[in-house]
């Protein structure tokens, strides 16, 4: 048996693990990079293998580091099914075409650019994948409950397991019979903070024979949420009230913007923060919350019970979703008292970066950063004090207040990965760990050794394969 990383190796995107066993061969995630100039290099390169070889993908959740190249994957003519659990296949019916937009749209913009600097001799930039494409990659997706038993392969048994992340999250315990032998092998996918907003905990597991483990924020630990939502409240307070800017949040679209809108209500019900109108421009964070409530039944007491409140709060806060692009450009004129949330979370494509343009340069305003931001990223520049960033080929002034808020992250921190995995009963034979910078890895890898004696934890390269 051969287990090999293709992405999410010494890094935190574009998460997927390739499983080559006597019998079959399947992926674990397909997930596009994200951040840095080699991104898209490594997403137009990342499936470097014939898609016939593979007999079936497993699908931890919807998120686009760990989705975003099923529609590559469909366009090179893989043609076999696609496990994951219903609210994620609801989720990626809307995620997938839109990231597909989005490359339409920057493919198109790039053959503008090259035009004004009058560079003809370049090769035409191409999407990474096309709309219809990654609608066809959606016939491919079978979904399944949690808990449920799957056999995608008469020699593999699976079952996904709530991870507590996002809605539709999932790490998947893997039964793979092979010469002889039956092992387990355990894919955490991105395990949620307990306590987290509109999600359950992280469900326990007993072990497994091969673990492949994120490691996220495996140096450091969240702050509590009370601390977070005081931090939260502040700079609300501070902007709106105070300043009289606007304050601008990137947010994932799904999960994030959610979460934003449960802690922001709750802020308003306990009197934390002025009246603000609450504007939520992105189609896809429309249709994502719509899935969500959707699927109401999945989350948390608590956040069932704030959707029964807003029925009846009479429209305060004012929460509104913008959809076309004449209203996302009217909020330009837009000077004050405006929570403005807008993908992408890390600042590198969609609308945010419009209205990054347009508040940056104001220091009556803010940027509220509630998520990673890998390396590279434009988000990620902010959180270091860029001074001046650049934007649709400009030069912006950072003037605006840059508050960075960790303790909202939906992965789980150091010590509740630890608490998660000291519910094993005994270590893995293999423990791998992805989805985390190196030097973050190898820290999580000592505290590993240290608070639970485990040994044989590896930090695999991209590319590199391992048999047992």
């Amino acid at each position: 048996m051969k287990l090999t990383f293709l992405g999410a190796a010494e890094e935190v995107t574009g998460s997927c693990f390739r499983v080559d066993t006597d019998d079959c061969s399947f992926l674990v995630d397909c997930g596009m990079f994200q951040g840095g100039r080699d991104a898209d290099r490594k997403n137009r390169e990342a499936i470097d293998f014939d898609v016939r070889e593979i007999d079936f993908v497993l699908l931890t959740h919807a998120h686009i580091d760990h989705s975003g190249l099923l529609p590559r994957l469909a366009m090179l003519h893989y043609r076999g099914p696609i496990y994951c659990t219903e609210a994620t296949a609801d989720l990626l019916e809307v995620m997938l075409p839109d990231s597909a937009h989005i490359q339409e749209k920057e493919a198109e913009w790039e053959v503008r650019h090259r035009q004004r600097e009058r560079r003809h001799g370049d090769p035409e930039p191409a999407p990474l994948y096309t709309v219809h494409q990654a609608i066809e990659s959606l016939k491919r997706l079978r979904r399944v409950r949690y808990g449920e038993d799957v056999q995608p392969h008469p020699t593999v048994r699976c079952r996904f397991r709530d991870a507590g992340h996002i809605l539709g999250s999932a790490f998947i315990e893997v039964r793979v019979e092979n010469g002889g032998k039956t092992r387990k092998l355990l894919f955490s996918g991105d395990l949620g903070q307990p306590g987290h907003p509109l999600m359950h905990d992280p469900e326990a597991t007993d072990g497994a024979d091969l673990l492949v483990m994120e490691s996220t924020y495996g140096n450091r630990l969240h702050k509590p949420m009370m601390e977070t939502l005081d931090e939260l409240a502040q700079a609300m307070t501070d902007t709106i009230a105070v300043r009289q800017g606007n304050v601008v949040i990137p947010a994932f679209a799904v999960g994030r913007t959610q979460d934003l809108l449960h802690l922001l209500l709750k802020l308003y019900r306990e009197g934390r923060v002025p009246d603000m109108n609450i504007v939520v421009d992105s189609p896809m964070a429309l249709a994502a919350t719509r899935v969500t409530l959707k699927h109401l039944h999945t989350l948390d007491e608590e956040s069932r019970e704030a959707m029964e409140w807003l029925k009846g709060s009479g429209g305060k806060p004012s929460i509104r979703f913008v959809q076309d692009v004449e209203e996302s450009i009217a909020l330009n004129q837009v000077q004050s008292g405006a929570v403005i949330i807008s993908a992408s979370g890390m600042c590198e494509a969609g609308r945010i970066k419009y209205h990054l343009r347009q508040n940056l340069p104001r220091p009556e305003c803010a940027v509220v950063i509630v998520g990673f931001q890998a390396g590279g990223t434009l988000g990620r520049r902010l959180v270091e004090g860029a001074e001046r960033v650049r934007l649709f080929g400009d030069e912006i002034p950072v003037r605006a207040r840059i508050h960075t808020i960790g303790g909202l992250s939906a992965h789980a921190d150091q010590a509740a990965m630890l608490d998660w995995l000291g519910r094993f009963r005994s270590p893995p034979q293999r423990t791998f760990l992805v989805h985390g910078e190196k030097s973050i890895a190898l820290e999580f890898r000592e505290v590993i050794a240290k608070r639970l004696s485990w040994s044989n934890v590896n930090i695999p390269a991209a590319r590199e394969s391992f048999e047992w």
